[in-house]
């Protein structure tokens, strides 16, 4: 029986408030470098392949991770693991502070991206693990509410600091959060949740062969493979094509982002809860895909309109802003991106821990989850960003939009060609 009333009510529950308190601090982070990154790449006059490579980095430790990861949290305390992933995270704003290089950035990326996943990992995990009967998707979708909430104000509040204040004080503020963050896993999450699975019954392989084993999980596991590719290049190079193309300020970065980000904070939820009374999540999934590869393909729409309209002047109570066509074109762009990651994220997740479930190994199918996206994660930044140097950045986000179309027709074939077992059979979420 799925929960009623408002999904934001589950934040009166301490145990998920902690969970979502380590949600807000890594979406907080992850919003704010990524503009700090844009700022790094217009410092350094850096190419194309190195900003892909500033990805890449944060995935490929993620991709040798992610799957032993998974098999811990399902046998060992997800708690401890949360508070070693918040730890690492304040070390990386640490780091961050004394970065003078490409190179520095490099390697700072590779330990957030450690951080990064263990948090993702551990968290999605434990909340899909202690939700109510019938109501996943809706905790799911909440948690992952949060998170775009907190990306939103770090895509504000992140790119405020980073031009009024810069890096030092910017970094400051995200170690207070995660130390906040901290702080409430450890008082109020209870100790050892999850880890049902037995260490002795299965090998971490046997495991990932167990869970591709099953057919929706094959055909997800296909889908995020090809959409990694076109989601992960448009996230890092967006921003820098704001900022080295049309002098995009760090503060308009982050209102840019903010559309879509608001988009997410608003309706994820919503969306959880509509994959719980619906069902069917694998169309949600197809549906989110294709909205998506069309937000993609509106980007390189921006010199075009910078050409043809006239900047408008926002103003009011003392404040005076001008948006250029190009800023609203990005801003619309990335708004339907929000609304695509709505309608996707929570069936997607809802599918795999459901699915994982079967042989007791929900942590595990979330980490093969998060590795099938390391495949476009750190390939796919790399490849567009040499696409990008050789043939522009038009040609760029094209080939994103296209990988994203291919997702969505890879998704659809593999599931066709795979018999799905009888509903009746499967576990309930």
């Amino acid at each position: 029986m799925a929960e009623s009333g408002s999904p934001l009510a589950l934040l009166r529950n301490t145990e998920f408030a902690a969970l979502a308190g380590t949600a807000f601090a890594r979406a907080q982070a992850y919003s704010t470098i990524l503009i700090a990154l844009a700022l790094y790449a217009d410092a350094f006059g850096t190419t194309g392949v190195v900003e892909g490579l500033w990805v890449t980095g944060f995935a490929v430790v993620q991709a040798f991770i992610v799957l032993p990861l998974g098999r811990a949290v399902d046998t060992g305390n997800a708690k401890r693991w949360l508070l070693a992933g918040l730890a690492i995270n304040v070390a990386v704003f640490v780091a961050f502070v004394f970065v003078s290089s490409p190179v520095h950035v490099l390697l700072v990326r590779v330990v957030q991206g450690l951080g990064a996943s263990i948090l993702w990992i551990t968290g999605s995990t434990v909340v899909g693990e202690i939700a109510t009967k019938g109501a996943r998707g809706r905790w799911l979708g909440v948690y992952n509410q949060v998170g775009a909430t907190s990306s939103f104000l770090g895509d504000l509040v992140g790119g405020y600091l980073l031009y009024a204040y810069g890096f030092t004080e910017t970094y400051a503020f995200l170690a207070a959060i995660t130390v906040a963050a901290t702080v409430l896993v450890f008082v109020a999450l209870r100790d050892n949740p999850g880890g049902q699975a037995d260490e002795d019954e299965r090998t971490g392989v046997e495991t990932l062969v167990g869970l591709l084993d099953i057919p929706m999980v094959r055909a997800l596991v296909a889908f995020r493979t090809a959409f990694s590719v076109g989601k992960m290049s448009i996230i890092i190079f967006l921003p820098i094509y704001a900022r080295t193309q049309f002098g995009v300020g760090a503060f308009a970065i982050g209102a840019i982002h903010g559309g879509g980000k608001l988009a997410k904070a608003l309706l994820q939820g919503y969306m959880g809860d509509l994959t719980d009374r619906v069902g069917k999540k694998h169309y949600f999934v197809l549906v989110g895909a294709l909205l998506y590869g069309v937000g993609i393909a509106m980007v390189p729409l921006a010199p075009h309109a910078q050409r043809a309209f006239e900047a408008v002047t926002v103003a009011g109570v003392g404040f005076a802003y001008t948006v250029t066509p190009a800023v609203a074109t990005l801003f619309s762009a990335y708004l339907v991106l929000g609304v695509a990651d709505s309608i996707r994220l929570p069936a997607s997740m809802a599918l795999f821990v459901s699915e994982g479930e079967r042989i007791d190994s929900p942590a595990s199918a979330m980490s093969l989850r998060s590795i099938s996206w390391k495949v476009g994660q750190v390939a796919g930044p790399l490849s567009v960003g040499l696409i990008k140097d050789v043939f522009g950045p038009t040609t760029a986000f094209l080939t994103a939009a296209a990988f994203i179309a291919a997702s969505a027709g890879v998704f659809v074939v593999v599931r066709a060609r795979t018999q799905m077992p009888d509903a009746r059979a499967a576990p309930s979420d």
